[in-house]
Formats: C-alpha cells, structure tokens, sequence
C-alpha cells in the first residue's frame, strides 16, 4: 500500500487529540467515536487527518452506497443543483427532483400496482410513518413486531425495536399497542425445521401465538425486518414470509416491510422482498447515498393506502 498510507505522526496525532478533546466538552457521549481521528479530507477510500497522516476508510460513513468520498460525477451533481437552489419546502413549492425521483422510485419497488413514495429525514421516521398510515387506514391500533427486530430510536421505533441494551434502557416509556413475537430462527429453534421447512411458517401456529398476545381484528400491520440487522444477520425463511403475509391479508392487516438494512442491493437484489416474492403493503427504506450525503427515509406505499388514507384525513379536517 506503499503511496497511500502515509504516517506523519502517531496514531492519534497531536492535533487529532486535540480536537478529539474539544469534542469531548462540546459533544454528548451519546454520539459515538470510533475512530480517535481528526478528518481534515477524503477523496475516494483515503482519509487525511488533522495531523497530515493518510489512512484507508474502511467505515465510508457506514451504510453508504461505496462510491468513495467525493466521486466527480457526485460532486459535478450537488454543484450543479446548488447553482439552481440548496433548498425549498416541498409541501409549499413542487420542485421536479423529488417527483421525478418518487417515479422512478415506484417503478423500481416490487409489484406492478400503483403506489405512492414520500420522503423523510431518516428510517425511524420512515418507520414511524408507516405505523401512522397503517392505523389510519384500517381504524386499528395494534402493530405485530419481532424479536431480535430493530426499527430505529425514536420513541415509537424503540417501542418496535426489541435489544433493551444498547438502544431502550433507561429511555421508557414506549409507545403502546405494540406486540412482540417470535422471529422464525431456525437455526435456534428449539424444534428446529421439519422435513426442511421452518415449523414456524404455519398458520394455526400464528394463530396460537396471538391467542394469547393480541386480537388479530385489532392489528393495524405486521411490521418485520425480512433479515434481521441488528439481532445477528438472520434471513426469514421464505415460506414463513409467504404465510406470515397471507395470515396478514385474511386478518386486514398491513404488511410493512422494513428494508432499511437490506434496501438497494444489499441482498443480491434491489429489494430483500423480491428473495420472496413479497409485495408489501408498505416499504420502509432509507437511500443510501453516497460518502458525505445524509442518509434519506423513504415510504413506499400502495395507491389503495395512500387515497383512502389521505381521504379519511381531509374529511376528519386532518
């Protein structure tokens, strides 16, 4: 790697612990740091810190679509939107980049129907977006979620996301109407696959598990991670998905896929859903853009949802 790595100094350098000691008095402990240095340039996968050492990026922002830092074509993008404006609220002046986007975005999400995109800020508020759409639109309160699941750190994402530590302790309380059940691992199961099938992917077995959990007529969605991010890196079983969805539909319920960890590529295909043929009443994703961008929450939702939703709340005065 000789060219690339390039040490000044130790590791951190003086001028690293400096700033890193700035931080300290100025930056609540809640906001991690991994790495102790001082980030003065990035260009493609190299880093310069604030000591002049050269070093590879091997975190790139963490979830971010691998372009490296500072991409020419990324760079020649936000210089020319920057000469036409930075910024203007969306729901008070339509500009042509989100709509565009929104239909590209409707096109690329699985199935044929029409549906309906927004954007956000992050993936909670995705998530938490989904819950309200999918509470309005069946008049139900209660949201099915899992173990081992993670939605995000809000208080109604914390609600639904299942680790106590590092994300929920000490941050109670949570949002009500929401219930928890088993995630299909079939690796732990204590009874393990049958004949080569996941013995969870039955449907009297759910019915039994919400017999004493929650009234299925009272379940707005069913919110689920179709491979768990958080909780270990565990793909559902397909044929659970199949009957965890169709169990879904026959009860009224929604269908909210949380694709925030497994959206754009990350599966071997744009969406974890296409593995399982799964349309989604709802998609919950977050664009993973590239190296110095912020992330954006996006919402996917049916055309069914959206109008009826959307007409309930004009006629409630929403």
């Amino acid at each position: 790697m000789s060219g690339i790595i390039h040490l000044q100094t130790e590791i951190p350098g003086p001028n690293s612990r400096a700033l890193m000691a700035r931080r300290a008095k100025a930056v609540p402990r809640g906001v991690p740091a991994v790495t102790p240095i001082a980030v003065v340039h990035a260009e493609g996968a190299v880093l310069t810190d604030a000591d002049g050492n050269r070093l590879i990026d091997f975190g790139g922002g963490i979830g971010v679509v691998n372009t490296g830092h500072r991409h020419p074509r990324v760079v020649e993008a936000v210089r020319a939107q920057l000469d036409r404006f930075a910024h203007v609220c969306f729901p008070v002046s339509t500009y042509e980049p989100y709509v565009e986007l929104a239909e590209r975005l409707n096109r690329l999400t699985p199935g044929t129907h029409e549906k309906r995109t927004f954007f956000v800020n992050s993936g909670a508020e995705a998530v938490e977006n989904a819950v309200k759409v999918a509470r309005f639109f069946t008049g139900r309160q209660a949201v099915i979620c899992f173990e081992h699941g993670f939605h995000g750190r809000t208080n109604l994402a914390m609600a639904l996301t299942s680790k106590v530590m590092p994300y929920k302790k000490g941050f109670g309380p949570f949002a009500p109407e929401v219930y928890r059940i088993p995630y299909p691992y079939c690796y732990r199961c204590a009874d393990g696959p049958s004949g080569g099938r996941c013995c969870m992917a039955d449907a009297t077995r759910l019915e039994q598990i919400l017999a004493s959990t929650v009234d299925p007529a009272s379940v707005a969605a069913v919110i689920m991670e179709l491979e768990l991010g958080e909780g270990g890196f565990v793909p559902a079983p397909v044929e659970y998905v199949q009957v965890l969805a169709a169990f879904a539909r026959q009860h009224g319920m929604l269908f909210i896929a949380d694709e925030i960890q497994t959206g754009f590529g990350r599966t071997g295909k744009l969406f974890a859903s296409e593995h399982y043929g799964l349309v989604p009443d709802l998609l919950a994703d977050v664009e993973r853009r590239p190296h110095g961008h912020e992330a954006l929450g996006l919402l996917f939702h049916s055309a069914e949802a959206y109008l009826e939703t959307w007409q309930r709340a004009e006629s409630a005065g929403a």
